[in-house]
């Protein structure tokens, strides 16, 4: 069975335009990732239709709630036969081990990973809201409590991967957005990296967006990124 790497961020606002896209790619190259956007748009519907279709899906909603709710949301993300779920690690170490509990009991669990800090957060960000240290110190902390709650991985950043894969070792599962194959546009996006610089830095899987959504043709640009992954 073939385990796909790149994971394509479907960020489009509607179904009818999510299914176009995946309809031109291989869930035998790709995995599919829909946010909270698309989910919020097309619901539990697109997800079957995608998964119909042969791909392993990414449910990239972020959970964030008291042990119970978040519990409850794992537990129906898993109905709906998701590759993988994530939550905040923020919402702390009862949060976290619920939903690890819960998934555990499912033959046939989704991977559980958490977000440590959001890319968007910065140093003075962290500060007012009561967050000690600096965010790479944060993201440390947050990703060795997620690995204490059993939790597969963490979504990281490229850059942040290197340390994470010497502090958590192997087979803590580490997914990087913000990739970008060589000589692609950074867009809005300020901490990029190569596929081959997130894998040589310790990544499993690779979230990219707009580089293939928006190639003339996104399958051979799949295909390109994967070849620069393998080299």
């Amino acid at each position: 069975m073939s385990d796909p790497r790149i994971i394509v961020a479907l960020d489009y606002p509607d179904a009818a335009s999510a299914l176009k896209l995946a309809a031109r790619l291989d869930p035998k190259l790709s995995r599919l990732k829909i946010g909270n956007e698309l989910y919020t748009a097309a619901g539990p519907a697109l997800v079957e239709k995608l998964r119909q279709s042969g791909f392993a899906i990414f449910l990239d909603l972020k959970y964030h709630d008291i042990p119970n709710t978040v519990t409850a949301a794992c537990d129906a993300a898993a109905e709906l036969g998701v590759w993988m779920v994530n939550v905040h690690a923020l919402g702390g170490r009862a949060m976290m081990a619920a939903a690890r509990e819960a998934l555990a009991r499912r033959k046939a669990a989704p991977k559980l990973v958490a977000v440590t800090l959001l890319t968007s957060i910065g140093a003075a960000d962290m500060e007012e809201i009561g967050l000690a240290g600096v965010p790479q110190e944060a993201v440390v902390r947050l990703a060795r409590l997620a690995q204490a709650c059993g939790l597969d991985g963490v979504v990281c950043s490229a850059q942040e991967a290197g340390t994470l894969r010497r502090q958590c070792g192997k087979p803590f599962c580490l997914v990087t957005p913000g990739i970008r194959p060589a000589g692609a546009a950074r867009d809005d996006q300020q901490r990029v990296a190569t596929p081959r610089q997130a894998i040589a830095n310790g990544a499993d899987y690779l979230v990219i967006g707009r580089p293939i959504t928006r190639a003339a043709d996104p399958l051979a640009a799949v295909r390109k990124i994967s070849e620069e992954i393998a080299q």
